[in-house]
C-alpha cells in the first residue's frame, strides 16, 4: 500500500472543498424543491455510479453485493440516506455556518458511542475531551436563550445518524471489503429513497437542472477523491484535515447565501474542533 502524506492530505482538501461545495448546491435546491425529490435525485446517479463501479470489477456486480452480513448493511445504508435529508433540511433552515458547526461533533459522538456498539475501550482522557465537545455544542446552540430554535437540533440529530453510520461501517468492515460496502451504500439508498421521493416529484427549472446535474457529479467525484486519498495516506495522518470541510462550508454560507458568523457559533466550533482533534490524537496513541 502506498504511503504518502503529502498528496494524502492534498487530497483529503481536496474532497472537504467538493463536498462543501455540494452542500451549498443542496441548499440552495432543497430551498427551491422538495427535499426528499433532491436526494432521490441525487441517488439514482449515486446508484449508477457504483454499479458501474462494480461492474467493471473481477467478479462483477455479483462479486460487490456479496455480503455475509446484508441486514447490517442494508441498516447503515437507510441511516446515511436518512442522514443526508436531515442534514440538507438543517442547511435550509439554519444555514450552512451554524449547521456544519454542530455536525462537526461527529467524531466525538463516534468516540462515545464506540464502546457500546463496538466494544472499543474509550479512556478518561477521551471522554473528558468528548464532554468539552458537548460543552462546545451548547455554545452553538445556546438553549435556554430567547432565540434558541429547536431547528438548531436538526444537524445534531444528523451528526448522531452520521456517528452511528460511521461506526457500523467499522463493524461491517471487519468482512466486508470497501467495493462492497459502497455498492450496498448506493444502491440500498436508492431504492429506499425512491417511493417517497417520487410522491414530491415538482417540475424543475432548466437551470436548476444544470445544478442538479453538478450536484450529482460532485458527489460521485467527492466519494472517488475520498477513496483515494484513504488509499495513498493512513487515516490517522488526514482525518484532522476533514475539519477544512466547515472552513469551506461556512465561506460558502457567507459569500453566496449572505450568513453571518456569529461569535457564539464561532467559539462553539473551535471547541468542538479541538475536541475532536484530542480525541483523534488519543485514539492513536492508544493504538500504537
Amino acid at each position: 500500500m502506498r504511503n504518502d502524506t503529502r498528496l494524502g492530505i492534498m487530497l483529503m482538501v481536496l474532497t472537504t472543498f467538493i463536498f462543501a461545495a455540494q452542500d451549498g448546491i443542496s441548499r440552495h435546491l432543497a430551498g427551491e424543491y422538495n427535499t426528499l425529490m433532491v436526494v432521490m435525485i441525487r441517488y439514482w446517479f449515486f446508484a449508477a455510479f457504483v454499479v458501474t463501479v462494480a461492474s467493471r470489477q473481477a467478479g462483477g456486480v455479483r462479486a460487490a453485493a456479496a455480503t455475509a452480513q446484508p441486514v447490517v448493511q442494508g441498516l447503515r445504508s437507510l441511516i446515511l440516506v436518512i442522514e443526508v435529508c436531515v442534514m440538507i433540511v438543517g442547511f435550509v433552515y439554519l444555514g450552512l455556518v451554524a449547521s456544519h458547526a454542530v455536525f462537526a461533533a461527529y467524531p466525538l459522538l463516534i468516540a462515545a458511542l464506540s464502546g457500546p456498539v463496538l466494544g472499543e475501550y474509550v479512556g478518561w482522557r477521551r471522554w473528558t475531551a468528548i464532554a468539552v465537545g458537548f460543552l462546545g455544542v451548547l455554545v452553538v446552540l445556546r438553549p435556554g436563550v430567547a432565540v434558541f430554535s429547536p431547528a438548531a437540533l436538526i444537524p445534531l440529530a444528523a451528526a448522531l445518524m452520521f456517528a452511528l453510520y460511521g461506526l457500523l461501517n467499522r463493524f461491517v468492515a471487519r468482512k466486508d471489503d470497501a467495493a462492497t460496502t459502497f455498492f450496498w451504500t448506493g444502491t440500498v439508498g436508492a431504492v429506499a429513497i425512491t417511493p417517497v421521493g417520487l410522491l414530491t416529484w415538482e417540475a424543475m427549472s432548466l437551470p436548476d437542472w444544470g445544478w442538479m446535474a453538478i450536484l450529482c457529479v460532485t458527489g460521485a467525484l467527492g466519494h472517488y477523491t475520498l477513496i483515494k486519498t484513504y488509499e495513498v495516506a493512513e487515516a490517522g495522518s488526514v482525518q484532522p484535515f476533514a475539519y477544512f470541510q466547515l472552513v469551506f462550508a461556512s465561506t460558502i454560507g457567507v459569500v453566496v447565501f449572505g450568513e453571518t458568523i456569529e461569535a457564539p457559533v464561532a467559539i462553539g466550533a473551535a471547541i468542538i474542533v479541538a475536541a475532536g482533534l484530542f480525541t483523534l490524537f488519543r485514539s492513536r496513541a492508544t493504538a500504537r
